[in-house]
């Protein structure tokens, strides 16, 4: 899903011992010039599907910027609830293939730097590894105070790439569909994670996990964001945990306002609208606060530190029935 940019306070993460063995430890990274199409803004019907499982994917916007367009209708989230519901028997049944077990599930990860013909937009690999060090501290909770998941990263490739008609890519356009033919890489359960200089007032967005997976797949996030990064209250690393979260089937936190079932998982309190800012609210009057430190919502890198022990459920279920 698309998260717009909202400014970030400053949060420092440690990378742990363990999150930090997790990254390879010998990766080369080629730089390549690919050659330019034309600029391409036009949204492109190939990038998502607008039927009744509504878009493929959801991002996570800056503060200031227009409310996400792609937010799913209460019917296109229970469409895809049913489906996952019915995929998750089809494996019980051994119609699907074999389900994963609940351990770790270590994901490799190929980052896809994407910088314009004049070499701006380079992430270092020191940055890059920390950036992992933060996925892995977020999905094992424990360091952090969240709840512990299934999932842990671990960076197998860098790629580099010089395209200045990619360099600004904003998602459902035909530039993004050529970015991703030409640079995704591995099967259903690889994360491409590309870094750019995204349009659009946007932190990042990521597709949600689907029966046909195909090129489109993977994270994108503002080359900013990453720990360190040019990007204000949004610089920790978070934009990736959140957009990951999409990548493994989460909803944001006010997903449905305060009616209906929200974001499935009954842990999150319901939340009538993205929350920017790190204060305190009950904007639904139902039990719980609003999860303003969860990273499924829109409030500052400081501000975020846990997924719900609900979510983490959620997401190994999703990762079973279409990643597994």
């Amino acid at each position: 899903m698309r998260f717009p940019l909202p400014q970030r306070f400053g949060r420092t993460i440690a990378a742990t011992g363990a999150a930090a063995l997790i990254i390879g430890a010998a990766l080369t990274g080629s730089a390549t010039t690919a050659a330019a199409p034309a600029p391409d803004s036009a949204r492109c019907g190939d990038a998502t599907s607008t039927d009744d499982f509504g878009p493929s994917y959801d991002a996570r916007p800056k503060k200031g910027a227009k409310h996400d367009a792609n937010e799913l209708t209460a019917k296109q989230a229970a469409n895809r609830e049913n489906d996952l519901n019915r995929r998750l028997s089809e494996r019980s049944r051994g119609l699907a293939g074999p389900r994963a077990a609940s351990a770790t599930i270590t994901i490799p990860v190929v980052w896809h730097v994407i910088m314009d013909n004049a070499g701006n937009g380079d992430v270092s690999d020191a940055v890059i590894a920390s950036q992992i060090a933060v996925l892995n501290d977020a999905y094992d909770g424990g360091a952090i105070g969240g709840a512990p998941t299934a999932f842990r990263f671990s960076l197998t490739k860098v790629t580099r790439t010089k395209n200045s008609a990619w360099y600004g890519v904003v998602p459902e356009t035909t530039t993004e569909v050529q970015m991703k033919a030409a640079l995704r890489e591995g099967g259903d359960g690889t994360l491409n994670l590309y870094s750019a200089n995204i349009g659009d007032n946007l932190l990042g967005w990521a597709t949600f996990p689907t029966r046909s997976i195909g090129s489109i797949d993977g994270v994108v996030i503002l080359n900013a964001s990453v720990p360190g990064g040019a990007a204000g209250q949004y610089n920790e690393g978070d934009t990736a945990t959140h957009e990951v979260g999409h990548w493994l089937g989460l909803y944001h936190t006010f997903e449905g306002g305060c009616s209906g079932r929200g974001d499935y998982v009954s842990d999150t309190p319901a939340e009538a609208e993205p929350q920017f800012e790190c204060a305190a609210r009950d904007s639904c009057g139902s039990a719980g606060t609003d999860p303003i430190h969860n990273f499924m919502d829109y409030t500052p890198d400081a501000c975020m530190y846990e997924f719900t022990a609900g979510q983490a459920t959620r997401a190994l279920n999703t990762w079973n029935a279409y990643r597994a």
